[in-house]
């Protein structure tokens, strides 16, 4: 399975790598001159509206663990255990829950797991994203990492970090994220799509993607998988309504009420412009509920913000909502979708959106501007709380860390990271190292013991650092 690199078009402007993160992503005659505020009304007004699961076609029913029950644009075959990795056992804790002791101050820990995982490589809003953890409610994790054979693997850990039984693989091309709870392990991943005939208004044709999720039980049997764009039953990439994955940018990530999973999105949103079509980009967010089939959900909709990028997602149980953010060159800003803005920007190649952290009945999300990490407070409008972190970074990160914040970002070829209180955003304590290599897209998961893991891949295996709870 090759991974293409993305196309340029006569009008499709790339920006450098420093800021491809940016880019002005309309393709064809007219539509150059379009804004992303019109961009976003067409495409919005051929969807029918932007709330709700979206769109007619969803491109399959969900399907089970077989590959009989596979339908075209979205059949994999039954997971089977990868013999490449070596499986490990962790005596069972008393309770069934790990047993992680607090420390008076951060502690890291950092565990080196066998895997063939893709280099980290570049860091672009379109390259491959290594790896990615998720952790379940006994305190375990489940890590979900890229290949170099072309596969997407998953195994579980143990409560030090280690393999814990055989790992398995499925199809993908590019992970995105994984999400874990008590009966199994949800995974985010793009696979083979079909671009159809088209024809474009304009530039060259890139290979048309699908964003799927795929859900595992506890011993790695598939129990069913969903499309989030809306391939298939007739409908191709370049036909009018598609919402697909193209060369844009795509990273997403999950977020679970406990019993729905929602994927929020980068997505390519194709709009006919008379004989042909203009594809734009924007991002998407669907749920999908236990059984594997799309939700009618109040905070799903087709097309959210556009141009979109570090689309971030949240549970927030005091809301009862899936909270949102995007970074978006609609009038420069970190917005909740679509729109109100959060935080002002500037689309001078710099603006970041970190990632999304639900506290109560508002959120913290951290965000960068010329190269400078802030934190900002917010419910359902504009920041109550700005804070600048005085972290001198373009890539921040952010999570859970017990009743408080983390914030990490890169430094050198390792990390520095430093606790933050959840009211104020205000530092505990000073910074501290993580001795693993950082990558922009990826991120930290919180833990029910209050420590935190990131998964780092490095010369051939993953290093997984945690930070271990404060007592």
């Amino acid at each position: 399975m090759s991974r293409p690199s993305p196309r340029s078009s006569i009008h499709a402007h790339r920006m450098p790598p420093m800021t491809n993160w940016r880019r002005v992503l309309i393709v064809g005659g007219t539509a150059i001159g379009l804004i992303a505020a019109t961009t976003i009304g067409a495409a919005v007004a051929m969807t029918g509206g932007g709330s709700g699961a979206g769109d007619s076609t969803d491109g399959a029913e969900p399907t089970a663990g077989s590959p009989a029950a596979a339908t075209e644009t979205v059949a994999s075959p039954t997971p089977s255990p990868s013999p490449t990795e070596a499986a490990t056992s962790a005596a069972p804790e008393g309770d069934g829950m790990c047993d992680r002791a607090p420390a008076a101050g951060p502690d890291v820990t950092v565990t080196a797991v066998d895997a063939n995982v893709i280099g980290a490589g570049g860091e672009g809003d379109t390259d491959p994203l290594p790896a990615a953890i998720a952790a379940a409610p006994d305190g375990r994790s489940w890590l979900a990492w890229d290949g170099t054979d072309d596969r997407i693997h998953l195994a579980r850990l143990d409560c030090g970090d280690a393999i814990d039984g055989e790992p398995f693989d499925l199809e993908g091309i590019d992970l995105q994220d994984v999400i874990a709870d008590a009966d199994g392990v949800t995974v985010l991943v793009t696979r083979e799509g079909d671009c159809g005939d088209g024809p474009l208004c304009g530039g060259e044709s890139s290979p048309c993607r699908t964003m799927h999720m795929v859900r595992f039980d506890n011993e790695g049997a598939q129990v069913w998988e969903r499309q989030v764009t809306n391939l298939g039953d007739g409908r191709s990439g370049y036909d009018d309504g598609a919402r697909f994955v193209w060369w844009y940018q795509h990273h997403g990530r999950l977020a679970s009420d406990g019993a729905n999973t929602a994927a929020y999105f980068g997505v390519a949103i194709t709009v006919a412009n008379g004989d042909c079509v203009d594809i734009h980009e924007g991002d998407r967010m669907q749920v999908v509920d236990p059984g594997g089939g799309l939700a009618d959900h109040p905070d799903a909709f087709a097309v959210g913000c556009s141009h979109s990028w570090t689309a971030r997602i949240a549970w927030n149980a005091d809301r009862d909502e899936f909270g949102m953010v995007c970074a978006t060159d609609n009038q420069c800003r970190i917005a909740i979708p679509a729109y109100t803005t959060v935080a002002p920007g500037e689309c001078d190649g710099s603006l970041f959106g970190g990632d999304l952290v639900a506290v109560g009945d508002g959120y913290w999300t951290a965000w960068s501007q010329g190269g400078r990490a802030r934190l900002e407070h917010f419910t359902d409008g504009p920041s109550d709380t700005t804070v600048d972190t005085g972290a001198d970074t373009s890539h921040p990160h952010l999570v859970a860390y017990g009743d408080d914040l983390l914030l990490a970002w890169e430094t050198g070829d390792g990390m520095t990271a430093q606790v933050r209180d959840a009211g104020s955003g205000s530092p505990i304590g000073d910074p501290f190292d993580i001795d693993v290599p950082d990558h922009d897209y990826q991120a930290f998961k919180a833990y029910p013991d209050g420590s935190a893991a990131y998964p780092a891949a490095d010369d051939g295996a993953i290093r997984i650092a945690r930070v271990m709870p404060l007592g």
